[in-house]
């Protein structure tokens, strides 16, 4: 059973192996709360992932470590188990999801393991691990439904309240319950006055569905950008610490992850991945009681695929009214586009890309439709330019 010695044990082992990170203030970040970020996303491996599976594997017996680890993974307990396993001398495979980001995937094997990728989502390569660990007798290292690897998780709770002893509320992505079940059970033995909250996708919202059920419930399916929270069910011990120990789970919309990633990124000069920003997001959409308090937001990881990094900032953009397209119904003769352009440029609107074509075989043979893409302030001023531009004759067509 997990115990508060156990987590400081877990601290001792891990004091020369995981970077204490960073608690810092996000004043720049527009919140009715006093946030904090612990930047689980600096961690040696990018996320918070180090320390529970380091802990694990540093308290196995050798004919378990002689036996070889497996593991499953989304990615982020991928690199802690490979870089632990590394550091020991013992083998690890380690099964992730084929759609795991590249990015992940090649860190792992960098760290050292061997990788076996399965088709299908973070379940479907944990049943794969689990007959892979069967038929070779290898030790099976679950990625968060084990006492040592959430005391591991735990160590994070101590560093908040070393750091910040007044804390009020601590904000904690949720996937499989790992993290949050070690970082509630060490606040809660400490200081039981300091509220602790989780946060999870909608779109993979495994945990705060069972919690309002009563029972660890297993989804359909799991559709989220938010790869590291992406689990259908909840670990049986991680399902019944939350009902013990956290005081309530939240869930987030994939534009609102967008939104917090961006704003991290141009605001603190922090890079999160979906699963780290869940709780920033969570603070800046006013989703819990939070006006007033010193709450700390962790940012669990970083390991957000580049490739995709993109796709997130103009989802983000939109998010915000700071990027739209307007597609506007034109009559095709001179002058059209300079009248179009004018009204933009009074309004202060910046235009990054246009297209012209065809209109549709509905209207006239002399009409077109005129494609903006445009750098904007807020909805404000998109709303100003509708305006004009509906007011000087021109049909917005979306």
């Amino acid at each position: 059973m997990l115990t508060l010695d156990k987590i400081y044990h877990a601290a001792y082992v891990l004091k020369n192996v995981a970077r204490r990170t960073d608690l810092i203030e996000a004043a720049a970040l527009k919140s009715p709360c006093r946030m904090y970020l612990k930047t689980e996303n600096l961690q040696l491996t990018g996320s918070f992932k180090l320390r529970g599976a380091y802990y694990k594997i540093s308290q196995l017996t050798e004919e378990q470590r002689a036996a070889g680890i497996i593991a499953c993974s989304a990615g982020n307990p991928a690199q802690g188990v490979a870089l632990a396993a590394s550091r020991m001398g013992i083998r690890s495979v380690v099964c992730m999801p084929d759609g795991a980001p590249i990015s992940k995937v090649e860190a792992t094997k960098a760290f050292g393991a061997e990788v076996c990728l399965v088709k299908g989502a973070y379940d479907d390569a944990y049943a794969y691990a689990c007959r892979l660990q069967e038929e070779t007798g290898m030790t099976f290292i679950h990625p968060f439904n084990d006492d040592e690897v959430i005391a591991g998780q735990g160590t994070i709770g101590l560093e908040i309240l070393d750091q910040l002893p007044d804390v009020d509320a601590v904000l904690v992505p949720v996937g499989g319950g790992g993290l949050i079940s070690g970082v509630a059970f060490a606040i809660k033995s400490l200081n039981p006055g300091v509220q602790v909250y989780g946060v999870q996708a909608e779109n993979a919202a495994s945990m705060a569905r069972s919690l309002e059920a009563k029972e660890a419930l297993t989804l359909d399916a799991v559709n989220t950008f938010a790869d590291g929270i992406a689990v259908k069910h909840p670990g049986d011990i991680t399902f019944r610490m939350c009902e013990e120990y956290v005081d309530g789970i939240v869930t987030v919309t994939e534009d609102e992850i967008a939104s917090a990633i961006l704003a991290l990124m141009e605001k603190q000069k922090v890079v999160a991945e979906g699963a780290g920003a869940v709780s920033v997001a969570a603070a800046l959409s006013g989703k819990l009681p939070l006006s007033g308090k010193k709450v700390v937001c962790l940012v669990s990881g970083g390991n957000i695929d580049v490739n995709i990094l993109s796709r997130v900032i103009t989802r983000g953009l939109m998010t915000q009214g700071r990027n739209v397209t307007l597609q506007i119904a034109l009559e095709d003769k001179p002058g059209q586009l300079v009248g179009v352009s004018r009204i933009v440029s009074e309004c202060g609107a910046n235009v990054v890309s246009v297209i012209h074509g065809h209109s549709d075989s509905s209207m006239a043979v002399t009409s077109c439709f005129l494609t903006l893409g445009l750098e904007t302030r807020d909805f404000e001023q998109i709303n100003e330019i509708r305006s004009r531009l509906t007011e000087a004759g021109f049909r917005i067509v979306n």
